[in-house]
């Protein structure tokens, strides 16, 4: 079942010419949009379902800055001074709030990591605590575990999945942008060896650059075009709970499941770190570069065959750009809810707060995550193919990173000093002889 997402209207005319073409409407598409509409850029913004429809919608709406990859935090936080002011601008609320994060753990190696995190978070100059026993506990009242330590960032926050995406992108409307709901993108219009446009369902726009924002599809997308992106899916299971019980104010991170609290005063609830990795075409193809990442977190990762294999952003799949396309025949992913996760999910929020016990569930639903080799994004222009970049791969760290992934896609389209060092996200990196390193935070 999808979430609830704010639904916006959408543009009617297709546009014949823009400058740029932004390919998927979640939160970095929709960022990138607003803010190359804000440089006065004529943009349109195409999406084969409805903006923040998938990931965007889904995720635990998270903005934090605690226990990123030191390669991830510059932009981290910057993405967090862009929350700040995002709302006021645009004039609505994206849900926004920095009501601070709380790790908490029985477990002596989470603490030490934390502990070991620290020195990264002095070489930015970022505000982390470390919790003693006694500490952890204070901050989680009413909690019935016993944690040995934990860590809280005050500065770190939350804002609303729901509402995220959709006001960006009225945004971009506001600042002339064009917005096109239920309009796939086939594939690109090339002209003398570099990009002219995008052709859609509804037909084509002429553009000179076109900034690919497909989050799980961005791989499938640019394939069509023999440019190589190693993406692989995890899913998991979230819910969402009806208002109860007020037990935390902003996020909470355990071993076991993590909460967090929304405006109405419901949580959005998930397992800690679980997930599924279905065996796909396209998983296959990158299985060598994605070994460091899955060794990493195998513990926490089951492996199945299921209908991905011949389905969806992985599975593989050709056509020609006058017929319909796989981005037709799936307009938004939504893969369905684990019923034990749901259950487990519950089971152990329950437990380690007795407040929750009569909490009731409105929805649940499933996600896919988009993750790269290194978890780390890919924001870049593809070498290969002037004109066309990729802003893609946020490794389920991208509703936090979002608007400072989009400002990012767009200083490198126009040229603009970059808002944070952009060599780390190079798509170049998997193909340069670079090592390619497993994540660093959590």
């Amino acid at each position: 079942m999808s979430p609830i997402v704010h639904r916006i209207q959408s543009d009617e005319k297709l546009p014949e010419r823009v400058d740029i073409v932004v390919i998927g409407g979640g939160i970095v598409g929709s960022a990138a949009a607003y803010f190359l509409s804000k440089r006065n850029y004529r943009v349109a913004l195409v999406e084969k379902g409805w903006i923040g429809g998938e990931q965007s919608g889904r995720n635990w709406g998270w903005c934090r800055q605690q226990n990123r990859d030191a390669r991830e935090l510059p932009l981290a936080m910057k993405g967090m001074q862009l929350w700040d002011r995002l709302g006021e601008e645009i004039g609505e609320d994206l849900g926004f709030r920095r009501n601070g994060l709380i790790y908490a753990s029985t477990r002596s190696a989470d603490v030490e990591q934390w502990e070991r995190w620290r020195d990264v978070a002095r070489q930015f100059d970022f505000e982390t605590h470390m919790l003693t026993a006694k500490q952890a506990k204070e901050m989680t009242p009413g909690s019935t575990r016993d944690w040995i330590g934990g860590v809280y960032s005050p500065t770190d926050g939350k804002a609303e999945p729901s509402r995220a995406a959709p006001i960006l992108a009225h945004g971009a409307r506001k600042n002339g942008a064009v917005i096109l709901q239920d309009c796939a993108a086939r594939g690109l219009d090339i002209s003398g060896g570099r990009v002219s446009g995008v052709i859609t369902e509804k037909g084509l726009i002429r553009a000179d650059m076109v900034l690919c924002a497909g989050g799980a599809w961005a791989s499938m997308f640019c394939r069509r075009h023999g440019i190589d992106l190693p993406q692989a899916g995890v899913r998991q299971t979230t819910l969402r709970t009806k208002p109860t019980a007020d037990v935390v104010k902003g996020g909470f991170y355990n071993p076991e499941v993590t909460l967090t609290r929304r405006l109405d005063g419901s949580y959005t609830m998930a397992l800690s770190g679980r997930g599924t990795v279905e065996i796909t075409p396209q998983g296959l193809r990158y299985a060598t570069q994605f070994v460091p990442m899955f060794r990493k977190h195998m513990k926490a990762l089951r492996v199945r065959l299921g209908r991905s294999f011949f389905e969806g952003p992985e599975a593989l799949m050709r056509w020609n750009f006058d017929s319909i396309s796989p981005f037709e025949r799936v307009r938004v992913l939504d893969p369905a809810p684990n019923k034990k996760m749901v259950s487990l999910t519950l089971e152990k929020a329950k437990a380690i707060y007795p407040a929750l016990g009569n909490v009731e569930v409105t929805q649940a639903w499933g996600a896919w995550i988009d993750t790269m080799p290194d978890a780390m994004p890919v924001i870049s222009q593809a070498p290969s193919l002037p004109g066309f970049f990729i802003a893609a791969g946020l490794s389920g760290h991208g509703f936090g990173l979002g608007p400072a992934a989009g400002h990012l896609a767009a200083d490198i389209i126009t040229g603009d000093v970059p808002i944070s060092d952009p060599n780390p996200y190079r798509y170049s990196r998997f193909f340069d002889g670079s090592r390619i390193q497993a994540p660093g935070g959590i």
